[in-house]
């Protein structure tokens, strides 16, 4: 190892010599004079204690034996005033006692025995100074780190004035920016949020996924009680997972993942590893970034890049799989269909042990039928039959829609035979299989 690099400080290292022996001071004074410290040199602890009270030491070397006062006991007072200064323990007598004090009361960096080694104590002397240098510089940086957050979040004030009094036309981004301030102040994951929701304005209105996937993964969290560190690195996860899409064409962006040609499909497989890479570099981000990398695995091995299958998968990428898959769905992002929410989670439900972690499912479902005002299928008394299945006296939970979105029934209406009848034949004729999510009458009600 080299010396110290005395370029990166502004004065020479002070170092004190304290032994009660002139000729043990003369040889340490040869030893170091060659070397870039300031050296000091004390007989006993009174005089060492004086020579710290007014000159700048970083470091002292004590013998064991002092005259008035030993070298643990001045090396504790050292420790209790000026805990800066490194402190290192010389000693030819090794008795545990005397070591024990130095360690417990004196906190020294380490002992070293009488008859030194040259090389061994010169070796020691410049790890300790750029252990030391490299703890003030950390402190340095911590507290100019603080500053600089301090500065941010008056500059955040600054910002967020100004943005709310933009344009009505750029509303909408003030609207996430106001509230990405407010997050900001809690977690990190809020910056990466906030790009998330500007790059996604590049998609129409209905299109536009990541601000649901976030709040849905969020309120899983909540729901569930992950524990603080998943949930900040799932919402981070759901922010960024579709980064490594930005070099897509805006036709490829919208079109449906069921559609994509063959040379598209391989870009469209690659984005989960790319926007991994085009994260790794940054530090807070890089638990994020494994999830991302991972959220287009299945269950059953089938997925990609890496085919993990089970629970070789990471937790947070299997739960942000069934958001943006439940999320996708209802935008015709997977499918050419849009889907309802509840057609959505019979779709996550029917993969479930293939597609999704089959432990997962039910519990997604609940915490979507809590967090969504529009989802039914959590009522255990709402069953999901095709038209074969329906039985007079049962009642639309929600409303039933032909695959062009033509209202086939309102919600709430009760069914009778021909009103089956029909249905089916329209099915019939239009080749489509429905999903129709109804409430089963009560026992005690007759079948008009």
């Amino acid at each position: 190892m080299g010396e110290l690099n005395v370029a990166t400080v502004t004065r020479q290292p002070g170092v004190l010599l304290v032994d009660g022996q002139d000729a043990i001071l003369q040889r340490l004074r040869q030893l170091l004079a060659p070397h870039p410290y300031q050296l000091h040199c004390a007989h006993d602890g009174s005089e060492a204690l004086r020579i710290m009270a007014t000159e700048e030491v970083d470091l002292v070397i004590s013998a064991a034996h002092l005259p008035h006062m030993d070298g643990p006991s001045l090396l504790a007072r050292i420790h209790q005033h000026y805990p800066a200064t490194t402190r290192i323990l010389l000693t030819g007598d090794p008795d545990p006692k005397l070591i024990a004090r130095a360690i417990n009361e004196g906190g020294i960096y380490r002992y070293l025995s009488k008859p030194w080694d040259d090389q061994e104590l010169l070796l020691t002397l410049r790890q300790a100074l750029e252990h030391q240098h490299s703890e003030r510089e950390r402190r340095r940086l911590d507290s100019l780190a603080q500053q600089q957050n301090n500065e941010l979040k008056t500059l955040n004030a600054l910002l967020e004035k100004r943005v709310a009094a933009r344009t009505a036309e750029l509303q909408q981004t003030a609207d996430m920016l106001d509230l990405a301030y407010e997050e900001l102040k809690h977690s990190y994951a809020t910056g990466a949020e906030l790009f998330s929701l500007l790059v996604n304005q590049r998609l129409p209105p209905e299109k536009q996924t990541n601000r649901r996937i976030i709040e849905l993964v969020r309120a899983y969290g909540k729901i569930q009680g992950l524990e603080a560190p998943i949930q900040r690195d799932l919402a981070m996860a759901a922010a960024l997972h579709n980064i490594g899409k930005l070099s897509w064409s805006d036709s490829m962006m919208i079109t449906p993942a069921d559609l994509l040609h063959h040379h598209q499909r391989e870009r469209y497989r690659a984005y989960p590893a790319q926007s991994e890479s085009l994260l790794m570099t940054l530090e807070p981000v890089q638990d994020a970034a494994r999830l991302i990398r991972h959220h287009q695995e299945h269950w059953d091995g089938s997925g990609f890049p890496d085919h993990l299958k089970g629970e070789a998968i990471p937790l947070g990428s299997r739960l942000l799989k069934l958001a943006v898959d439940f999320i996708e769905l209802q935008c015709g992002l997977v499918l050419e269909r849009h889907m309802n929410s509840d057609e959505a989670l019979v779709f996550i439900r029917k993969y479930a042990g293939r597609l999704y972690d089959p432990q997962l499912v039910e519990g997604f479902i609940q915490v979507c039928s809590v967090y969504l005002s529009d989802v039914t299928l959590g009522d255990p008394s709402v069953k999901v039959l095709g038209t074969r299945e329906l039985m007079a006296g049962m009642i639309l939970a929600r409303n039933l829609n032909a695959d062009n979105g033509m209202l086939l029934l309102n919600a709430g209406k009760v069914l009778n035979l021909p009103l089956v009848d029909k249905l089916i034949a329209f099915e019939t004729m239009e080749g489509a299989r429905y999903s129709v999510f109804v409430k089963l009458p009560d026992k005690g009600q007759a079948n008009p």
